[in-house]
């Protein structure tokens, strides 16, 4: 197969496997080659690495500071209380990690009368994440998708969640798209791509591309979405969404990390993280599908100054000093300041219709 990123792994175990697997029955796509090597029950990253945190592989915004995870509690506290406060409201985390959001968001709850006692959810496949959340939620309830939700309003918070769905990669062509696929070679893992044909999901991307450009599609995306969209639009309720990426997919966005630093995608899989750029444009188009009305696209750092970080951050402060101090300021710049998470991260947020928009986000 032709490698058009010229990577030459050595294999592991879980390198092993897929190598027999594609012996058997073929190159891999994308999609499925991230799936087996995020969640393979014996050699996936979830479940045998210690994914989050300064001994992890990476930090997510609630390891950087408990001001995230409050924030984003008084902002779906103040959109529970808009909607009517209903009291058979669920909470919910999609890819919640260790729970270090949830717990921040479960501190300052109380600042919402009623909105600390509502119960949470979470969508989590990991058994082994599973275990730490129970650890610091006590009484968190489990589901492994979406689907399994109760129907209620829900509020819900998906941080870093979608960038971590596998996504398919296509190499636009003159006779359609050629799918960028996982083979191996007498050197182990590489990458190849299939014969040029059209895809209907990606009609609407010959407007904006040119032969030799590259895209990518979320399959589990648009289903997800729906799911979650049908709730809020028959229950009421409102998403939050705050990850990597921006409006349209636009060039290979794959990374793998390990140990914070970047790593090759194919070698050793199932040890660095995978991830890919969201694509916001086909998110918005799944939950106004389904009858919501998605909000203005808005960077993390303008969406949590508007919410007031700034003011929780000066008032933390107080009581801080020395390295502390330093930390904590570095810790508000790298959570708002343009050229970091505050500018990478971008926010959407989902509502039915008439409903009133989250704080910090515009219709």
């Amino acid at each position: 197969m032709v490698d058009p990123k010229g990577t030459r792994p050595a294999m592991n175990a879980l390198a092993e496997t897929l190598r027999q697997r594609i012996g058997q029955h073929g190159p891999l796509t994308l999609a499925d080659y991230m799936g087996e090597c995020l969640l393979h029950p014996k050699h996936g990253y979830y479940t045998q690495q210690e994914a989050f945190g300064r001994s992890g592989d990476f930090i997510t915004a609630p390891e950087i500071s408990q001001m995230f995870g409050e924030m984003i509690g008084l902002c779906l506290g103040a959109t529970w209380q808009a909607q009517g406060a209903p009291r058979d409201a669920i909470v919910v985390e999609l890819g919640p990690g260790r729970g270090t959001l949830m717990q921040d968001l479960r501190r300052i709850a109380p600042a919402v009368p009623g909105f600390d006692s509502l119960p949470i959810h979470m969508i989590e496949a990991s058994p082994r994440l599973r275990r730490l959340q129970s650890d610091a939620l006590p009484g968190v309830i489990h589901h492994a998708e979406a689907s399994g939700l109760p129907q209620a309003p829900l509020f819900l918070i998906a941080n870093e969640f979608f960038d971590a769905l596998p996504i398919r990669q296509f190499r636009r062509h003159s006779a359609g798209w050629e799918e960028i696929l996982v083979g191996c070679d007498a050197n182990g893992l590489c990458f190849g791509k299939a014969a040029p044909q059209p895809y209907h999901f990606l009609d609407h991307r010959l407007e904006d591309t040119e032969p030799g450009m590259i895209v990518e599609y979320c399959p589990a995306l648009p289903p997800i979405v729906a799911e979650l969209s049908q709730r809020i639009a028959d229950h009421g309720g409102a998403a939050l969404i705050v990850d990597y990426g921006d409006w349209r997919s636009q060039g290979d966005t794959v990374q793998a990390v390990s140990h914070h630093q970047p790593a090759d995608p194919l070698a050793a899989p199932g040890t660095a993280d995978l991830t890919a750029h969201l694509d916001f444009e086909a998110l918005y188009n799944a939950a106004k599908a389904a009858g919501l009305r998605p909000t203005r696209l808005t960077t993390q750092g303008v969406f949590l100054e508007r919410l007031g970080l700034t003011q929780r951050a000066q008032t933390l402060a107080k009581s801080l000093s020395g390295a502390a101090l330093d930390s904590h300021i570095a810790a508000h710049r790298r959570l708002t300041h343009p050229d970091e998470m505050g500018g990478l991260f971008k926010v959407m947020g989902l509502v039915a219709k008439g409903a009133a928009v989250p704080p910090g986000l515009e219709p």
